[in-house]
């Protein structure tokens, strides 16, 4: 959906006033205490991201909002349980359906501290760290086309590679998953077809454009915006959706990453919103929390516009055809061609952009996302919040 300049400056000031007169009325989710209700499900939540959930979780708008301030109160239990657990932290997913965030550690005389947190325990075998070093070992290895990823899964304390089912007994595979299996602690699991990602010839909606590749805006950063690295390289010039020059690519990687910036120009400027394209409201960003496994996400793109899920996994290594590419956090949000770039978002907290996935939005799909935090640091660039 196309918009004239002058009602973006408008929405854009409308939204901005919204928040501050929002941040002298009501406490931030993040520093509401669990159980506060409705108040803190406001803090967190936008008639867009609500109606989202509502339509792709089947959730009325009371469990929307309350999932909601759920989740960012379990955000901040993470971030105190991971602290308390030290060295011998080996991860965390949280459950929607019980609002409990499990912690796994290694050393027993960490549960007392941990479970002081509001966290549930469970102790495990493997640390995160030694996870971590067991993935960078399955990333050094060459996979076949019929391994489609692989990441670190603090429920079972292992690495989970997931292969394509109708590939699972291709000789390659079989010798990928064995050679795994001699470096680290592996589970099998089966996907329905290869990864791609969602770049796509140009069409009509609200994206930017690089020659005749279509992709979507992540999130505004300050001098520009943040989107996947697979959409162009540095240097490369882009127009915005009404054809007129925005900036170039300052920064790109693709593969090993996806993730790349975009310097604002040229009478465009940025401002802290994510885009509903008509079919929800607008969503104010506020941070960079990071969603825990288990979590709620909506994602926005120029071709699918709003749509929501769950956080999968973290640190997933996806092999594309073009090369693998690493820390992904995998979703069962869809996707199609031309969202690539675009925002994920867990309430009003920036996730990660768009990289690819398997599948579309009409019969459902998986989707991976490059955190934004990842990005921020590699650039030295500034989430531009409300």
């Amino acid at each position: 959906m196309r918009r004239a300049p002058a009602f973006r400056a408008g929405l854009s000031a409308a939204l901005l006033l919204s928040a501050v007169t929002a941040g002298l009325t009501q406490a931030s989710a993040a520093d509401a205490p669990a159980g506060t209700g409705a108040a803190a499900s406001r803090a967190v939540a936008s008639d867009g991201v609500v109606g989202a959930m509502r339509h792709d979780l089947g959730l009325t708008e009371k469990q929307a909002t309350h999932r909601l301030a759920a989740e960012a109160t379990a955000r901040n239990v993470e971030t105190k349980a991971r602290r308390a657990a030290g060295a011998s932290y080996g991860g965390s997913w949280y459950d929607a359906k019980s609002e409990d965030l499990t912690v796994t550690v290694t050393d027993g005389t960490r549960r007392d501290a941990v479970e002081a947190t509001g966290a549930t325990v469970r102790v495990v075998e493997h640390s995160a760290r030694e996870l971590d070093a067991a993935m960078k070992r399955v990333d050094a290895l060459d996979a076949p086309d019929g391994v489609s990823s692989w990441h670190v899964d603090p429920r079972t304390n292992s690495i989970a590679v997931t292969v394509v089912a109708s590939k699972k007994d291709d000789n390659d595979v079989r010798r990928f998953v064995a050679r795994a299996r001699e470096t680290a602690p592996v589970t099998v699991h089966r996907t329905r077809t290869d990864p791609r990602t969602y770049a796509a010839g140009t069409v009509g909606g609200d994206p930017y454009y690089t020659g005749n590749v279509r992709c979507s805006i992540g999130f505004s950063v300050y001098g520009g915006f943040v989107t996947a690295g697979h959409c162009a390289q540095p240097d490369k010039s882009v127009r915005g959706w009404d054809g007129s020059y925005i900036g170039n690519f300052q920064g790109s990687s693709f593969p090993d990453n996806d993730y790349a910036w975009v310097n604002v120009g040229s009478g465009w400027w940025t401002v802290p919103v994510v885009l509903g394209w008509g079919t929800v409201s607008d969503q104010l960003v506020r941070g960079s929390g990071e969603a825990p496994i288990g979590a709620s996400i909506c994602r926005s793109g120029s071709t699918s516009h709003w749509h929501c899920g769950t956080v999968l996994a973290k640190n997933e290594t996806v092999n594309y055809s073009q090369g693998a590419v690493h820390q992904m956090t995998k979703t069962n949000v869809c996707a199609e061609p031309g969202d690539s770039g675009g925002s994920f978002i867990s309430g009003d907290q920036a996730q990660g952009v768009t990289s690819g996935g398997w599948g579309n939005c009409s019969s459902g799909g998986e989707t991976w996302f490059q955190p934004i935090n990842e990005i921020l640091n590699r650039y030295g660039l500034t989430l531009h919040t409300a």
